[in-house]
């Protein structure tokens, strides 16, 4: 009778692991969550494998450790009758040694992987098709599209009056020529921002007086959502833009019409709020020490 208990109770961590399994079919579940769809950048099906992977690791471990505690639990709780304290050993070297080295094998598992990755996607790309410099700016973008000497500068998202919804017209938009490989140097005009393409599944901080780069190839047309992921003021909320990925065609037409609306040449540093950073001089510009 008592075994039959303890089956039961056994079933219970199994039967659990085996619901999750099943429900793990569904496409948002297995990207874990992560927003977007495969094959958006070259990069995003390695980021949502690192963490689908990390997470499916965590939660057999997670399983296999409430099923044990309950286990336990159950089977040495006090019965009717019992009095006293159970035999007290103090000592277990196999079963320490187990959660010593096992935990150990883990971390040092997903530091490998991670530094793996981490290592792939920062990688520069030696002769981009595209270079772009992004400046952030207390509360929009300047899209400065360096090979083909053209920029854009953008606003703050506006809201229409009618209805309090984003203007999604007016936002920032940056143009991506499709299956091309993309350097992108990030600054900031003011304060620390972040630059955040939500369904690349990647960012990249902006901080004054510093240039961050990020390297891909964006594999999928559409528009994709971006906004800024460090909090640097009052309208945080509204520094967003968006990113069009399109054909060459489309991207060659694009840039030949910020030149015949005039927007030829780049937007400079000697727009910064800060102009007395170790290494810029006066004019904005870096200087030499």
């Amino acid at each position: 009778m008592r075994s039959n208990r303890r089956l039961r109770w056994a079933a219970i961590p199994i039967a659990v692991a085996i619901t999750i399994g099943l429900a793990g079919c569904t496409p948002e579940q297995l990207r874990g969550y992560l927003p977007g769809e495969s094959g958006v950048t070259n990069h995003t099906d390695r980021i949502v494998g690192l963490w689908t992977t990390s997470w499916i690791v965590l939660l057999a471990v997670g399983i296999l450790t409430w099923g044990l505690i309950l286990w336990a639990a159950v089977v040495y709780r006090r019965r009717k009758g019992q009095t006293g304290l159970p035999v007290q050993m103090r000592y277990n070297l196999p079963i320490e040694i187990f959660y010593t080295v096992v935990p150990l094998i883990l971390v040092l598992g997903f530091f490998a992987f991670t530094a793996r990755d981490q290592a792939e996607i920062e990688a520069p790309i030696a002769n981009p098709d595209v270079s772009i410099e992004v400046i952030g700016k207390r509360w929009a973008w300047d899209f400065n599209y360096i090979n083909e000497d053209v920029y854009s500068a953008g606003v703050q998202a506006q809201e229409r009056e009618a209805d309090d919804e984003l203007d999604t017209d007016a936002l920032p938009t940056l143009y991506l020529p499709v299956d091309k490989t993309v350097e992108i140097k990030i600054e900031s005009r003011d304060v620390a921002h972040s630059f955040w393409v939500i369904d690349f599944l990647y960012k990249k901080d902006m901080l004054p007086g510093r240039s961050n780069y990020m390297y891909f190839i964006p594999e999928k047309i559409g528009t994709y959502a971006g906004k800024c992921a460090e909090l640097c003021g009052e309208y945080h909320s509204l520094m967003l833009f968006q990113v069009k990925v399109v054909s060459q065609a489309d991207y060659d037409a694009y840039v030949e019409s910020q030149r015949d609306a005039g927007f030829e040449g780049q937007l400079g540093l000697d727009y910064n709020v800060n102009q007395n950073l170790p290494g810029v001089t006066g004019s904005g510009e870096e200087g030499t020490e």
